[in-house]
């Protein structure tokens, strides 16, 4: 096959989860120039409607359908939509993430709300989709996770500054990692490729004193910007990947080397 071939999405119906989000944005965009019919799944249909017409007035056609990830229900409905509207599913990027936790002394529900969503919510929806695709004879299921499910925190990062890590975040995106190798093993006699991405921070006009810190421990010098984790999620979502799955991708410019 052409090489350029092997990174298209042309013909593929993909689903994500988050596309309002930070890096969710950046990743829809890269779907989408890849060709892929693209399905933005959100609980805040308003957010998601603004980011699809940004992306209309640039010539493509992208769609939006509710989710709540914390209702099975709903996630089977969104599960019948996709099945009767596109006909299944060849690619889902699951990437939406829940952050009702800011910091460790903060209140045991906000850990629950976190887990109800980015834990339990997060394995249904990935279930249930890996059976849409399953359905069509295989495909791929791109995990969204962090550095920070990998390494512990640099607190003094954050010093004099507002900003913190908190750890449901690390708790769940380490535990995807790990599902991410479970289900690479449970799905590939289907064709399904499971492989994950865990990116370091994205640039978004961060404290000038965290930048400075931060900037001067990443070899590259910098944070990620917008375009550096569109290339990563295409390869792993096309045809170009074929024969990697169980993979955990750091994306991080050097900051763990």
């Amino acid at each position: 096959m052409n090489t350029m071939n092997l990174f298209s999405l042309k013909n593929k119906v993909v689903l994500i989860t988050g596309g309002a989000g930070l890096y969710g944005r950046c990743i829809f965009d890269a779907l989408l120039g890849a060709g892929g019919t693209v399905i933005c799944a959100s609980r805040n249909l308003e957010n998601i409607q603004k980011v699809i017409e940004g992306f209309r007035s640039k010539g493509f056609n992208p769609h939006a359908k509710y989710v709540d990830q914390s209702d099975h229900e709903s996630i089977v409905k969104l599960k019948d939509e996709i099945r009767q509207e596109f006909g299944g599913l060849d690619v889902f990027v699951n990437n939406s993430v829940a952050r009702p936790m800011r910091r460790y002394e903060d209140p045991l529900d906000t850990w629950k709300e976190s887990m109800s969503v980015n834990a339990t919510g997060m394995f249904d929806i990935v279930r249930e989709m890996a059976d849409l695709i399953d359905q069509k004879g295989g495909g791929s299921i791109v995990n969204i996770g962090s550095m920070q499910g990998m390494f512990g925190p640099d607190f003094s990062l954050y010093e004099n500054t507002d900003m913190d890590s908190a750890p449901d975040y690390h708790f769940h995106k380490g535990g995807m990692i790990s599902l991410t190798k479970y289900l690479a093993r449970k799905f590939g006699p289907k064709n399904i490729r499971v492989n994950c991405i865990s990116p370091g921070g994205l640039y978004v006009d961060q404290d000038e004193k965290f930048l400075e810190k931060y900037n001067k421990k990443v070899p590259l010098g910098r944070m990620a910007g917008d375009d550096d984790i569109k290339g990563v999620v295409v390869f792993l979502a096309s045809q170009a990947s074929s024969y990697i799955t169980g993979e955990n991708i750091l994306m991080d410019g050097g900051l763990h080397a």
